[in-house]
């Protein structure tokens, strides 16, 4: 007999308002896809239940990956008239369980990664039309080969797919130039609840006929309608670039550097991302072939790696070695800085600050937040929620870093060494509300590029304009009634 204590059965539940999925129903989704395509054994479906982090498990009785916009219409409508719930999912990197079924187990898992098409390039390279499967590397790869730039680019980007980072709006690295997904959006096709297509694919710069339908559903994390496809806009490639690591003994010094690299670099200044002397160990520590980039007689508590792209009539070099670096050393803003004479240097200290993420996994738990401010007040947001975090948990280690030119910090915190995993997690909720009320105190956001999903809906409905928490429900009432749509989730 076994020693182990017996397990109660697992129900099975579907979201409130909503029905369970039938036999029949299933059957009938797994002829529209295929029975290749129609995923029930959990050795199959395991990979579209899990958040890479671990953090969300769910259950569903069936996966489906549709091969062509057709099948996902035909899905939707089925799940529509039967009152199903549907989950999409792109390539499954989200950091707030939005992608992730419920653990009841009353959802279909609709995955998007077989819509894998480049459908039109524009004859100039301006813009291209891609299906949501494709993941957001592989359009980067496209535009360069077009002799363009895709400007989205994030840690993620293997992984990521086109649908997923405008369902969720995604930043990354290059929004203090060219804006978040959003802005390189111009078209949209988009399947509604009940599986009408809306077919917005346009490629218009200026149309100015009503309502911008495209922006009700980028940022709307799959419960308004799923996107299927986009164009997207492409940029001319930058004809040089020049970087800047720089070792800063405050923060004030930080937000100094910046406002005058902006007054003199203006729209050239392409990035501008602060990282804190904890972060850039924990790289150095667990990432093979990473160093720090100053010997530790000069490690400070702040590190900047600033980027200017343009022209060689613009000399982007020349303004970060003669101009900028030097006045901001001489003024005593900077008390380092390694300036890469290669592309393999510039490399390595882009590598650093992409690692930052995955490297404090090996840190232990790590409470996360997402959030960002004007980037004047990031200062203050560090230091009172450094002070926060020691309230809470003596001994935690703030790790921030993040995108400095548009305010968004991405402001986690490691546990004590010594400390056990799970309660130190377990302080999750009250830390993360402690973060959130010195963010909205600050005028700021408790999400600037990660989304809603399941992790901050509560937060959203405590900290949330009431005005803007009904628009946002009157919305979801009017294109998806039934709320089939991703249940459970944003609102």
């Amino acid at each position: 007999m076994s020693d182990e204590p017996a397990q109660g059965p697992v129900t099975t539940e579907a979201p409130a308002g909503l029905a369970l999925p039938t036999p029949d129903l299933i059957a009938a989704l797994s002829a529209i896809v295929g029975s290749e395509h129609a995923l029930m054994a959990p050795a199959d479906q395991a990979r579209y239940l899990t958040e890479w982090r671990g953090r969300y498990v769910g259950r569903t009785p069936l996966v489906v990956r549709p091969g062509s916009t057709g099948e996902v219409a035909r899905i939707l409508a089925a799940c529509h008239a039967a009152r199903v719930g549907v989950v999409p999912q792109g390539g499954n990197t989200g950091l707030v369980g939005g992608q992730i079924p419920r653990e009841t187990g009353g959802e279909i898992v609709l995955s998007l990664e077989r819509l894998r098409a480049i459908r039109a390039v524009d004859s100039l390279a301006r813009h291209l039309t891609v299906e949501a499967g494709l993941t957001v590397a592989e359009v980067r790869a496209h535009a360069n080969s077009l002799d363009r730039q895709f400007c989205v680019s994030l840690a993620s980007e293997g992984t990521c797919q086109i649908g997923g980072i405008l369902a969720t709006n995604a930043g990354g690295l290059d929004v203090l130039a060219h804006g978040s997904a959003r802005d390189q959006v111009l078209g949209l096709e988009v399947v509604l609840a009940d599986g009408r297509i809306w077919p917005g694919l346009r490629s218009l710069k200026k149309d100015n006929t009503g309502y911008d339908l495209k922006h009700l559903f980028v940022g709307s994390e799959g419960t308004l309608g799923i996107i299927t496809a986009a164009t997207l806009k492409l940029r001319a490639k930058p004809e040089e670039t020049a970087t800047a690591f720089l070792a800063l003994a405050d923060l004030e010094a930080a937000r100094a550097v910046f406002d005058a690299v902006e007054e003199t670099a203006g729209p050239m200044l392409t990035a501008f991302e602060l990282m804190s002397a904890f972060a850039v160990d924990v790289v150095a520590r667990h990432v093979p072939g990473a160093r720090r980039p100053f010997a530790s007689p000069a490690r400070q508590p702040w590190y900047v790696l600033m980027e200017l792209s343009g022209s060689p009539a613009h000399r982007p070099a020349h303004l970060v070695r003669d101009e900028i670096v030097a006045a901001c050393a001489e003024a005593g803003a900077i008390a380092d800085a390694v300036l890469p004479a290669s592309q393999a240097q510039t490399r390595a200290l882009w590598a650093l600050r992409e690692a930052m993420s995955e490297a404090q996994k090996h840190e232990g738990g790590s409470i996360k937040h997402d959030i960002s401010v004007a980037p004047e007040h990031i200062p203050e947001l560090i230091r009172r929620a450094d002070a926060v975090a020691a309230r809470i948990c003596p001994g935690a280690r703030p790790c921030a870093f993040g995108h400095f030119g548009d305010g968004n910090i991405h402001y986690n915190v490691s546990q004590p060494v010594g400390m056990d995993n799970a309660a130190f997690l377990a302080l999750w909720d009250t830390m993360s509300a402690a973060v959130h009320d010195v963010v909205a105190e600050l005028g700021g956001s408790i999400s600037a590029e990660h989304g809603i999903g399941r992790m901050k809906r509560g937060e959203l409905a405590r900290l949330k304009n009431p005005v803007e928490l009904a628009l946002m429900r009157s919305l979801k009432a009017a294109l998806d009634p039934r709320g089939i749509l991703n249940p459970g989730k944003v609102v």
